[in-house]
């Protein structure tokens, strides 16, 4: 079971100053006002509580005298007070929260008595599990290649309604028109529909990793074949080496091996003739300042492999920990039962505190495996800071080997100058030392990728492993399903459709989740929303929509919200600035007071699975809408969201 909304909280940023607007659940709920009275603020209030990652209040007196905003949600039997700071000046957005598990009926703490220590992403967890979402669950991101886990941010889509959005024909669903946002509602429609099994889920997961390790151990093998030791330079290399006569000619192709120690040979052997045949110790400085370049490069070899072990060991401990975390918050949200030295041990209820022996075991077991794990994250602690330590003293050190290297070289390269100047050599020696000189930087530059770690070609285990996957999967008919959902769903739309009597309502309507818009299949082709012309139109299939979408959620138990919020649906029939008076009167009234019908009588089939809450500028007589109204926010009774005493200078330009 899912939640509902019990309250929105304001609190001022002067002591003692609390302001709560509380809500029917599974009823509708119509909050109806002036322009700048706060109406619109509710939805951005509710969307920061519930671990939005950035500040959607807009500016105006909300901002301005509101110091903290909290939400209380609420299912049979649980409640959850959620309260959020306003952002630090400087600040985009406040990154904890605090989270309050409260008896149900329990009023909104004081300031005071909040501690906000939750992190955003922490407190996205645990709503999401309050929502019911299995957070275990991984869907394929569409247009991208990763996955995504769906959480009550992702669930959002299909409860709010924003003013641009309501009777937006280009847009369906909340965030619709933001980057990524498009693919990402695609990509979680099947799993809040449904249509997802959690184990067909892991293994689609588990297929797309083996793919994409497949890929890159192929580009791996393809780069170590290009810089083979056998390639067409070392061949190359290998040939003026022989005609420069530092080897001897051989008849036998040599293998790839063999090439790289025949290059090796001819530059370390040349250097030995070349320091025999002179007596004089002309070329000593230089021989020992080869030696000692030689001698600086194993060195580099060694610290290089020493930092591979030691990050590969950093990263180990961090999967490890990463892995062992996620274990732990699921232990520890199952390990709310504590034991109680006064009840012989007994495990007591975390509600009403009474003991519940047979519950013993569970809870004894549930301590040890947090003990465990706490021991484990703490060893796993110790040790990586030192490992990350290692890897950085390393790497210093290695920055100072490649220093003392390039040292090396130009000392090399100032003593073979001055060698040059004092005497004239043959045109065979001086062949002989270019060509030395080409293999000495072959081998210092692509060799060295070469004599690393060998890639280990598992492509056939691979192919293997994606083979039996894919077998498993062939029998997968999540599609079958989604599509199966979505026609029932469709009908239902058309169903609301014809019952607001909109335009194409008599052919079949579809719910279109690749190109997430409403469909009218006629006789003349696919009309879309976008094309269906009249703001009533779009008002109304998009009431219909997701009045639909929340009955087969409530229906099907679908992990969302059972709220669904709109902000003023009656801008298509009345002017912003309508304030409720004089009453409207014709067909503009009756239009949306059939809206209101068919809201109302939604809410009433499902029962109190659903709540619906409104803001508008409207105010009708009518039973219909005015028997719903909690909340009357205009300027001739002096109520709005923000009250009146908190307001110390006035603000001309404002969102609601």
């Amino acid at each position: 079971m899912t939640f509902q909304i019990q309250a929105v909280t304001v609190y001022g940023k002067q002591p003692g100053q609390v302001r709560t607007v509380p809500f029917r659940t599974g009823s509708l709920n119509i909050v109806t006002g002036d322009s700048r009275r706060g109406k619109s603020a509710l939805l951005t209030i509710i969307d920061y509580c519930l671990a939005s990652s950035d500040y959607p209040v807009k500016a105006g007196k909300v901002r301005k005298y509101v110091g903290a905003y909290a939400v209380t949600l609420a299912k049979p039997g649980q409640q959850l007070f959620v309260a959020r700071r306003a952002p630090e000046p400087g600040n985009a957005v406040s990154t904890v929260l605090c989270v309050l598990s409260q008896a149900p009926g329990t009023p909104p703490p004081p300031l005071e008595e909040l501690t906000f220590a939750t992190p955003l992403d922490t407190a996205k967890d645990i709503l999401s599990d309050f929502c019911g979402i299995d957070r275990t669950v991984k869907v394929p991101a569409v247009a991208r290649a990763q996955t995504i886990a769906p959480s009550i941010r992702h669930a959002l889509y299909f409860c709010f309604q924003a003013q641009n959005e309501v009777a937006n024909p280009d847009l369906l669903f909340h965030s619709q028109g933001e980057e990524w946002r498009p693919n990402t509602i695609r990509g979680v429609i099947p799993y809040f529909l449904g249509a997802v099994d959690p184990e067909q889920a892991a293994l689609r997961n588990r297929l797309r990793l083996l793919r994409r390790d497949l890929s890159v151990l192929e580009a791996k093998l393809a780069q170590a074949r290009d810089l083979g030791p056998a390639s067409g330079q070392a061949r190359a290399l290998l040939t003026e080496a022989v005609e420069a006569g530092l080897l001897s000619h051989r008849d036998t192709e040599p293998t790839a091996e063999e090439v790289l120690g025949l290059l090796r040979f001819a530059l370390e052997g040349s250097i030995r003739l070349e320091t025999e045949s002179r007596p004089d110790d002309n070329g000593a400085p230089l021989t020992a300042a080869i030696g000692r370049r030689a001698q600086l490069r194993q060195a580099v070899g060694r610290s290089r492999a020493r930092i591979a072990d030691l990050k590969r060991a950093v990263e180990e401990n961090d999967d490890f920990a990463g892995e062992a975390r996620e274990q732990r918050r699921r232990l520890a949200s199952l390990g709310l039962m504590r034991l109680s030295p006064d009840t012989s041990q007994a495990a007591q209820c975390p509600v009403c505190e009474s003991p519940i022996a047979s519950a013993n075991t569970t809870v004894a077991t549930i301590m040890q495996d947090l003990e465990r794990l706490d021991g484990d994250l703490q060893v796993i602690g110790s040790d990586t800071p030192a490992l990350q330590h290692q890897v950085a003293l390393e790497e210093e050190q290695l920055q100072q080997l490649r220093a003392a290297l390039s040292r090396s070289q130009d000392e090399i390269n100032e003593i073979s100058a001055g060698m040059r100047a004092l005497q004239q050599e043959p045109d065979q020696v001086q062949r002989a030392a270019h060509v030395r000189g080409r293999i000495s930087l072959y081998l210092d530059t692509t060799a060295q990728h070469v004599s690393g770690p060998q890639v280990e070609d598992s492509r056939d285990d691979l192919q293997r492993q994606i083979s039996e996957l894919e077998e498993l999967l062939s029998d997968d008919t999540q599609d079958d399903r989604l599509t199966s959902y979505l026609s029932l769903i469709s009908q239902n739309i058309r169903t609301r459709a014809a019952a607001l009597e909109l335009d194409h309502s008599n052919a079949p309507i579809r719910l279109d989740v690749n190109r997430l818009t409403v469909v009218a299949d006629t006789a003349d082709g696919p009309v879309r929303l976008a094309d269906m012309g009249s703001a009533e139109n779009h008002l109304g299939y998009h009431v219909a929509t997701l009045l639909s979408l929340h009955e087969w959620f409530s229906e099907h138990r679908g992990p969302v919200p059972r709220t669904l919020i709109l902000d003023q649906p009656s801008q298509v029939y009345f002017p912003p600035d309508y304030t409720g008076e004089p009453m409207p009167q014709g067909t503009d009234l009756s239009h949306l007071l059939n809206v209101y019908r068919i809201i109302n009588d939604t809410v009433q089939a499902l029962d109190g699975t659903l709540q619906v809450i409104v803001v508008e500028h409207a105010d009708l007589a009518d039973p219909l809408f005015r028997d719903h109204v909690i909340e009357r926010w205009r300027y001739s009774n002096n109520q709005a969201l923000v009250p009146p005493e908190w307001i110390t200078e006035p603000i001309d330009d404002e969102d609601e």
